[in-house]
């Protein structure tokens, strides 16, 4: 990684009782489908995106989706594209963002504490994959700060191998926020194209650790492999 690249963010706080599973109940579930319906409304309007490899979706979990993240827009346009709704795990500080932490309460996300050891997390998303839904999470840990791959954290590997469920791997080009932002206020769509993967296993060895430091490895270079040159970052062979 570059010396002038930041170090990874740290959650400066630890709520592990707002960390919980959200209930698919009837409630939930209607707004879900209000807020999707938003979302693809939004997407249709300011963006013209591509989608490769929308049939590598699978109808249903265990799944764990990773993601590069280049920007806020990532979401949104996750949310538009797939028929299958995944529970998404999201940093815990946008949380106290006034009426955006509220309504993602009423979605439902899985909160994390970045930069700290969430065990309470870990338990919540190997309950979801237990229950057979998808999971999605961003293993840079955050929004790159450079607009292209950071080096991956090992949360992804630890789960996939934990709870030994298949990976499919999700990738954006576009999203930036500047690029974004920018077209928005101009009234101009921008052009962000989505790359899905074929969903792949980790192997699993006799040593975790090394599974798990091999599998996130394994994990950002299938990333890098979806995506231009000019974004694999740190990956760029």
């Amino acid at each position: 990684m570059s010396l002038s690249t930041p170090p990874k963010p740290r959650t400066g706080y630890y709520r592990p009782e707002m960390v919980r599973l959200p209930r698919l109940n009837f409630g939930r579930r209607l707004a879900r489908k209000f807020f999707n319906w938003i979302v693809r409304l939004i997407v249709w309007l300011f963006a013209d995106v591509r989608v490769t490899g929308i049939e590598n979706i699978p109808p249903h979990g265990p799944l764990l989706v990773v993601t590069n993240h280049l920007g806020d827009a990532d979401t949104f346009i996750g949310l538009a594209i797939s028929p299958v709704q995944a529970e998404i795990v999201s940093k815990i500080d946008l949380r106290e963002i006034p009426i955006l932490g509220s309504l993602m309460n009423i979605y439902g996300v899985i909160w994390i504490h970045r930069g700290q050891a969430d065990r309470r997390a870990i338990r919540v998303i190997q309950e979801a994959l237990a229950e057979g839904r998808l999971v999605a999470l961003a293993p840079e840990g955050r929004e790159s700060v450079t607009g292209e791959l950071e080096e991956g954290t090992e949360g992804a590997a630890y789960l996939a191998v934990k709870a030994n469920v298949p990976i499919l791997p999700i990738t954006f080009t576009g999203t930036r926020n500047q690029q974004v932002y920018a077209n928005m206020k101009r009234l101009h769509r921008s052009r962000i194209n989505v790359t899905i993967g074929q969903p792949f296993r980790l192997p699993i060895a006799e040593d975790w650790r090394e599974s798990v430091h091999q599998g996130t490895q394994m994990i950002m270079q299938t990333l890098a492999g979806q995506l231009p040159n000019e974004y694999k970052g740190v990956y760029k062979v």
